[in-house]
């Protein structure tokens, strides 16, 4: 049985892969003529066979796979087990398997999500992007003809109310209830029905919906309480009594409503809201006393008060700003009479849209449209910080983290001074003069925060906020949002605070993400409720949930094959157990899953094994110099020896030569490559022993070459690159030395180093600043390192589950 110590020692060789993205079909342009790479001439033969049992098949394949053989278990380390059901007795490959190895079977269903995902994404129509909203419909309804005829400006408005009414007499969003949501939109939707003196029967079936459901308002959740209501709800009762609309004049929760009515007024004066952008301009219409002329100094290029239609209809009805006209015709253009909570989104739509797709494992399938949104979004990046579209004078603390994020982490260059727009008195918050501050805000602050470059001290101040504000919210078990109604806001939260940036797989983050996120049913929270519909759709999810399923089973057939080297080289006797090897296999799997990239995880896990058996087979320095002398001299030729079939020297020497000549068919100057990596470790580890600090550089180096990635004379001359390897190789030396730490954790687990997280700090900053070497290349030493980070993070009882979910359960 492993120990805990070298289990913990296996994992530090085993966290080597890389979490540079292979772009699939990123050469295409017509979604119609998407291909797959890595279909070989074997495959080819194959169709044949596939297309006459295509269904039987597959279904023999996934069973074959999914099916536990038995429930008895084997020793992982003490007190904790895996099924043996992962080890397969056989170690035998069929067709099928041979098939999936061979060529990833892209089926027709997933092939059509990625081209309707794509087209969706390539989509300019309003109304596929935000739903639309009847309260702000409502109040552009309202707006007269400019001609004076007293007839609607936007009749198409107008249409929209009397057509979508819901069957129980209200207005509102007609999937979810939330009494806000509803008893706002029914009664700006009965104020305008009422204006015209249109459809009487509407208006008396939305009354009585009011009448009988106010009393919900009560008990309705405060986070979830949606901009402005506290002062848009009593502006709109007066209203109401104006039309002589009979409507009660009191009703329980409407004291508590006014009483954060003009607490909210009271925080920012009036010659404050005429001369800087606030978020009070998002509800003018319930502002009394406003000055037009003043007013007009805070308005935004494109003619809105903050890119709000019914905030910019009010202000057109009483200003007369042609300005304002504008802004309500473009929004009228781009939408089919029903119009959005706010527009244009840009900013906030697609950034979302790229965290998403990152998070649900799909992003591969779309690189460019990824890429031609971050550059968009760095073109028009503002130093104060950015709001949720480029034209915005209201910068916010959400779409700032969201961007900066996602910028540094592409590569790009960003300050993260942006961020002091937003702390005062070492407090953070979205909007000046906000008070009741969002879950989903500091979530994605605090993510923002851990992509931190040495001596960024706003970063180290907000990581510390945010990681409290969430950690006190999740013991109150209160991690509700304004923002967001989502299917589950606190196992995001709770997954982000147990396995912070530094130790996070990405196959890991993209399982749980997969049951987290809810698709088309998450809802969004504004004035209104809305819906995000390229954000959050059910296409995306089941696109996720099909491509991890097809990427699993691969896996699986793959982890057989390993087990066929394992056993073919006899490695048990050389001190690599059946479960080491496994959890190399997992480790490898969960940062490097793209199918086309076996040959990357196959030189990992077996370059982990390799290090593992060379380790316990020679533990003194005698014995590492006779076995590195018996290799240097067991031919004068590299390649002879690797291409000397005759196994003449059988043991460790016989394998590790045989391992690496595999590796060397990757490209013409692989051997050469390999050749260099190996030696440098190997007389590293003959002069040094455990203490030989290369281990990184080799995992990286055969990640890179069974990646057909050459390593050029100039790259490693490079003073950068030296420094990246150096950093690189001290980090995952000292963490691998945490193991006694670990060992003396009573939850087995190591929480974190001084020393380690400055470290990890520079090793981000050369990793993630532009330089002339490639990003791509330098992501890999961060994904090594961060699997380093996670064996010691993260306890033996999870790190069971992670193999269970990433490798062996089904997303369904």
């Amino acid at each position: 049985m492993a120990s805990q110590s070298s289990l913990f020692h296996h994992y530090s060789h085993s966290l080597a892969s890389s979490s540079t993205h292979h772009v699939l079909f990123s050469s295409f342009v017509n979604p119609s003529t998407i291909t797959f790479p890595g279909a070989t001439s074997r495959l080819m033969k194959a169709k044949v066979i596939v297309s006459q049992k295509n269904s039987d098949l597959r279904a023999k394949s996934t069973s074959s796979i999914s099916e536990p053989k038995t429930s008895s278990e084997v020793p992982l380390l003490e007190g904790l087990t895996l099924p043996k059901f992962y080890w397969n007795e056989t170690n035998k490959l069929g067709l099928e398997d041979e098939i999936l190895l061979e060529g990833f079977w892209m089926n027709e269903e997933i092939r059509k999500k990625v081209k309707g995902i794509r087209m969706n994404l390539e989509s300019n129509e309003g109304e596929k992007s935000i739903s639309p909203s009847a309260y702000h419909t409502a109040l552009v309804a309202l707006v007269e003809d400019v001609n004076g005829s007293g007839a609607p400006q936007f009749p198409e408005s107008l249409e929209w109310i009397i057509e979508n009414q819901l069957p129980d007499g209200s207005w509102g969003d007609p999937h979810i209830f939330m009494a806000y949501d509803r008893l706002l939109c029914t009664l700006a939707s009965v104020v305008v029905l009422t204006h015209y003196k249109v459809h009487s029967d509407k208006v008396q079936q939305g009354l009585k919906y009011f009448k009988e459901n106010v009393k919900t308002l009560e008990t309705e959740n405060i986070e979830h309480m949606p901009c402005g209501f506290e002062v848009i709800l009593p502006t709109l009762l007066q209203l109401v009594k104006s039309l002589n609309i009979d409507l009660p004049d009191d009703f329980p929760g409407l004291q508590e409503i006014l009483a954060r009515r003009d607490a909210k007024l009271k925080r920012i004066p009036m010659e404050v809201l005429h001369s800087v952008p606030t978020s009070l301009l998002f509800s003018l219409e319930a502002i009394p006393g406003l000055q037009w002329d003043k007013l007009q100094n805070v308005r935004s290029k494109d003619g809105s008060y903050l890119f709000c239609p019914s905030s910019t209809a009010f202000a057109f009805n009483q200003s007369k700003d042609p300005h304002c006209l504008n802004y309500l015709n473009n929004v009228a253009q781009n939408f089919n009479g029903g119009v959005p909570d706010f527009y244009p989104i840009e900013f906030f739509e697609q950034l979302w849209i790229v965290d998403r797709l990152e998070r649900l494992g799909i992003a591969r399938y779309f690189q460019p449209h990824i890429k031609q949104i971050l550059d968009y979004v760095h073109r028009n990046w503002n130093e104060r910080g950015i709001g949720w579209t480029k034209d915005s004078d209201l910068p916010d603390l959400d779409d700032t983290s969201m961007g900066f994020r996602l910028l540094r982490l592409n590569g790009y260059d960003v300050s993260p001074n942006v961020f002091k727009t937003f702390e005062k008195d070492g407090e953070f918050c979205c909007l000046p003069g906000q008070t009741d501050e969002g879950a989903t805000v500091m979530f994605n602050f605090y993510r923002a925060t851990q992509v931190q470059f040495p001596g960024e001290t706003i970063l180290d101040e907000g990581k510390k906020y945010a990681t409290k504000f969430l950690s006190e919210k999740r013991a109150a078990n209160q991690i509700l949002d304004k923002w967001i109604i989502a299917k589950d806001l606190p196992g995001e939260v709770s997954y982000a605070l147990d396995f912070p940036w530094y130790a996070s797989l990405p196959r890991v983050e993209t399982r749980y993400y997969l049951e987290q996120y809810g698709g088309g049913d998450d809802v969004w929270i504004s004035k209104t409720l809305y819906r995000l519909h390229k954000v959050s759709n059910h296409d995306n999810l089941e696109l996720g949930k099909l491509d991890y399923n097809k990427c699993q089973a691969f896996h699986r057939v793959e982890w057989k094959r390993i087990q066929e080297w394992y056993s073919e080289c006899g490695l048990e006797k050389f001190g690599v157990s059946k479960d080491r090897l496994l959890l190399a296999y997992f480790l490898a799997a969960a940062n490097i899953f793209e199918p086309d990239r076996s040959q990357e995880r196959l030189a990992w896990v077996k370059t982990c094994a390799l290090i593992h058996a060379l380790r316990s087979t020679f533990e003194d320095q005698d014995q590492r110099k006779a076995f590195v002398h018996e290799l240097n001299n067991s031919s004068t030729s590299l390649n002879e020896r690797w291409l000397n079939k005759n196994r003449s020297r059988e043991g460790l020497l016989g394998t590790l030569l045989e391992t690496l000549h595999s590796f060397s068919q990757s490209s013409p100057t692989a051997s050469f490559d390999i050749h260099d990596a190996w030696s440098k470790w190997l007389l590293g580890w003959q002069r040094e022993g455990d203490r030989w600090e290369g281990e990184a550089e080799l995992l990286v180096n055969m990640i890179h070459i069974n990646g057909s990635h050459q390593l050029s004379h100039d790259l490693q001359l490079n003073p950068q690159y030296q420094r990246l390897v150096q950093v690189s190789n001290q980090l995952c030396h000292q963490l691998r030395s945490l193991q006694s730490i670990k060992e003396n954790n009573s939850n087995g687990s190591y929480k974190g180093n001084t020393g380690i997280g400055e470290k990890m700090q520079e090793l981000v900053q050369l990793v993630l600043s532009s330089n002339d070497m490639d990003l791509n290349m330098k992501k890999t030493f961060l994904t090594v390192t961060k699997s380093f980070y996670y064996a010691a993070h993260t306890d033996p009882d999870t790190i069971k589950s992670h193999i269970e979910k990433v490798l062996f359960e089904r997303v369904v």
